[in-house]
């Protein structure tokens, strides 16, 4: 029996991602098919509340197995910013270009680029809570490259490679990422779960 499962969402990239790397094991469903087109708050200091909050809700008014998640880029000399302001770090319309402006402006003459992306999902399943994460140390570069990916991905090389998150194809970043990383290991507890009678 395939389990249905509501992405707790607004993000298309990160549906995407997430439908791609968990394949057609679980029916993944967005807010949009369960008619929920409003942002969802997340007003915490951390992420695994932030992500909490959001399957939290959806699990108590609509009833669905769920979860939802929060990623975050923490740079080292910047004491862990943008962390979990990623997606407001410049201004509150979550403008991206604006953002990664603003971090190469920061990060201006810094000679210690060391950086990491960071996901947790947080997954309710029959009333039940669950918590995973996935991180991938990398460093910020002084220019964007690239067009694929979404976010901080122009900016950021992982440990290991010499190509951003967006000179890479989603296959390729798929294997490597914090998204990655966690989602298999939400898939490999989904695989696992046996289903209230």
């Amino acid at each position: 029996m395939t389990i249905e499962i509501v992405f707790a969402t607004q993000n298309a990239d990160k549906l995407t991602e997430i439908r791609k790397i968990l394949g057609n094991s679980f029916a993944i469903t967005s807010l949009s098919d369960i008619g929920y087109f409003v942002e969802l708050e997340e007003n915490h200091d951390n992420m695994e509340m932030n992500a909490l909050q959001k399957a939290r809700f959806i699990y108590q008014n609509y009833k669905k197995n769920c979860f939802a998640d929060d990623s975050g880029l923490e740079i080292d000399a910047l004491n862990g910013r943008p962390g979990v302001n990623s997606a407001r770090y410049a201004s509150e319309d979550k403008d991206m270009n604006a953002n990664i402006e603003k971090i190469l402006e920061e990060m201006k003459g810094v000679s210690d680029r060391k950086a990491q992306f960071k996901t947790v999902i947080a997954l309710i399943l029959d009333g039940k809570e669950f918590l995973f994460d996935g991180m991938i140390k990398g460093e910020i570069i002084n220019q964007k490259r690239g067009n694929n990916g979404f976010g901080y991905d122009p900016i950021f090389i992982p440990e290991g490679y010499n190509q951003t998150f967006a000179e890479m194809t989603l296959e390729e970043k798929n294997k490597i990422s914090h998204r990655a990383e966690v989602v298999e290991k939400l898939k490999g507890f989904l695989m696992d779960y046996k289903p209230k009678c």
